[in-house]
């Protein structure tokens, strides 16, 4: 635990006319809690030089009860999506918190409201994990519909016993129409990899009004449209109560039975079990899911035993340089809340 009882009011630096009071060590430094040991040391080394940082010591979700425990008295928190800030840890953080910095564009596991009325900053890391997600897109789309892992396992197992004109065959991008819901940044980068592959049209849909993009020639049209018309559907919308689970048996129901399937956005924008139900009546052709609910996926889930799911484990954005990149961004947004200047990534 931290050394926490000394208060001291910092010179030079007001806001409104009054002194800012910080909570601080011993050594007069800002005490900075890390929700996890395997964060990308480049921006946990930023936070060291500057202030006291204390970590959780396992590369695994801190414990809810040692979390409750540590963040008591802190200046900032470092944080990932599988760490609920809510009300009952803010309470337990006190008036010494600051700010809190998850190392991710997803904000859902932040009750942002509680944060804004306690005062408390918010800062997360867009844009820098964009092109490390729309190409794990990529990758996860062309590994369903290729048939990639049912490939390899036939290969490994004996059952390539020859070339054979019907075997392992599955969709191409070619002449295709895929349709994106969510038509964010990563939605937009997605749309721009997949018109290389001579799609025949790209289509949308998102929540407000976006300008078509010229760049891609993508086409805004209706939740249902996009559904009856793709045949590929690509999930990349940030979940918020409107898109919960917006991926119900309905929606399901309106896909092509041609159709596949990818989320690399949430997995709770999915009724999970209506996709289970889908990939087993062949409702649809397949699913390539990185994001899943919960997470990690239990090993004893109908998803992995379905020859038409592929799941990955929440790799989105694990290319080496956006891991760091986000790392330095989460401590750099920690390090201008403490110091009251303009965070580089401010969740207004």
């Amino acid at each position: 635990m931290f050394y926490r009882s000394i208060l001291t009011t910092t010179s030079g630096l007001f806001r409104g006319g009054i002194a800012i009071v910080r909570n601080m060590s011993a050594k007069g430094r800002y005490q900075i809690y890390v929700t996890r040991s395997d964060m990308p040391e480049s921006g946990v080394q930023l936070l060291k030089d500057q202030c006291d940082v204390n970590l959780w010591n396992q590369p695994s979700p801190v414990p809810r009860a040692e979390l409750l425990k540590e963040v008591a008295g802190v200046n900032g928190i470092y944080c990932s999506l599988t760490d609920k800030i809510d009300t009952e840890l803010l309470d337990a953080a006190g008036p010494s918190l600051k700010v809190v910095a998850t190392i991710s564009v997803g904000h859902d596991h932040i009750d942002v409201a509680e944060c804004k009325k306690r005062g408390v900053r918010i800062g997360y890391t867009p844009d820098v994990l964009t092109d490390a997600t729309a190409e794990l897109t990529l990758a996860l789309l062309l590994a369903t519909s290729r048939r990639v892992p049912e490939a390899i396992y036939e290969a490994k197992t004996g059952g390539w016993v020859s070339w054979a004109p019907t075997w392992m065959t599955g969709p191409g991008l070619a002449g295709a129409t895929v349709g994106i819901v969510g038509f964010g940044r990563i939605g937009q980068a997605v749309a721009r990899r997949v018109k290389a592959f001579n799609t025949e049209r790209i289509i949308y849909f998102n929540r407000s009004h976006r300008p078509e993009e010229k760049e891609t020639g993508a086409v805004k049209v209706s939740f249902d449209e996009l559904l009856t018309q793709s045949n590929f559907v690509i999930c990349c919308a940030a979940l918020v109560p409107e898109t919960k689970e917006i991926f119900n048996k309905e929606a399901f129901e309106k896909m092509k039975n041609t159709a596949i399937f990818v989320n690399t956005s949430r997995g709770g924008t999915v009724d999970q079990d209506a996709l289970i139900e889908a990939l087993k009546t062949n409702k649809i052709r397949a699913a390539g899911l990185d994001v899943t609910s919960p997470e990690p996926l239990p090993l004893d889930n109908p998803l992995f035993k379905l020859s038409n799911c592929v799941v990955l484990p929440h790799i989105g954005s694990a290319t080496i340089e956006a891991r760091n990149t986000m790392s330095e961004l989460t401590a750099r947004n920690i390090l201008a809340a403490l110091h009251g200047t303009d965070m580089p990534a401010e969740l207004k």
